[in-house]
């Protein structure tokens, strides 16, 4: 009977733990599943961000693509803005418009009479297409923030996790007065599974966000090229009134 009993106790020793993904996540410490799901979260935001972004980008490039060639055409600039000066669909027409929209007020108030008006119109009118200029770049990187937040904070996050996760196993092994491998292997593995999920999320906000910062500074480059040329535009019809 005793052998018996040994027998058994061995082979609950050595009994193979379910170490899946689930089955972690179910055993973890309380604390340890709010900071994974807390992870999960993110994680899927961070790629619903990302997928928006990838969308949004394609977008604003064909759009700005498909307005400068309306805009280099030779067309009339006021029949342009007529067709889009309500409803501008892209920053760069937002900016055109703003532009657009602050010349007719001053030309049906008769403001360029004298070179100070002139001078005057001119710099209103930069400082209307700046002011546009931030305020759609402003929209569109939205939520960019969030990205930088969970690619340096998912980590930190994830470790906490971990260590919570460990000193509870270890609390649990002193407890036990049992150090085998088949015991404490379970909770070292639910606990390293918030840092892995810190990762997983940090990982692609990380290199999204650096990509998307560097596509959007692009695309403000842009806008503010256009902004200097159209102002130059303007500039050389003010010229042609005096």
């Amino acid at each position: 009977m005793p052998d018996n009993a040994v027998d058994q106790a061995a082979l609950a020793g050595s009994a193979p733990h379910d170490l899946s993904v689930i089955t972690l996540f179910l055993q973890a410490d309380t604390l340890v599943k709010l900071v994974m799901l807390m992870l999960l979260v993110a994680s899927f935001w961070s790629w619903a961000v990302i997928f928006d972004k990838f969308v949004k980008l394609r977008r604003l490039k064909s759009d700005a693509d498909s307005f400068e060639e309306s805009f280099w055409s030779g067309g009339a600039l006021d029949d342009l803005y007529d067709r889009i000066g309500n409803r501008p669909g892209d920053p760069m027409s937002s900016v055109f418009a703003a532009a657009m929209r602050e010349w007719r007020r001053s030309m049906a108030k008769g403001l360029v009479g004298n070179t100070a008006t002139r001078q005057t119109l001119q710099e209103r009118i930069e400082r209307v297409m700046q002011v546009t200029a931030n305020r759609e770049m402003a929209r569109i990187e939205r939520y960019m923030s969030f990205l930088a937040t969970v690619g340096s904070t998912s980590p930190f996050v994830g470790l906490f996790g971990t260590v919570w996760g460990i000193m509870n196993s270890f609390q649990a092994i002193a407890a036990a007065k049992n150090t085998s491998l088949a015991v404490v292997a379970p909770g070292i593995a639910e606990s390293l599974f918030a840092t892995a999920l810190g990762l997983v999320a940090a990982i692609p906000a990380v290199i999204f966000y650096n990509k998307f910062a560097s596509d959007f500074g692009r695309y403000a480059g842009r806008l503010e090229s256009f902004g200097a040329e159209f102002s130059a535009i303007l500039s050389r019809q003010l010229d042609e009134k005096a």
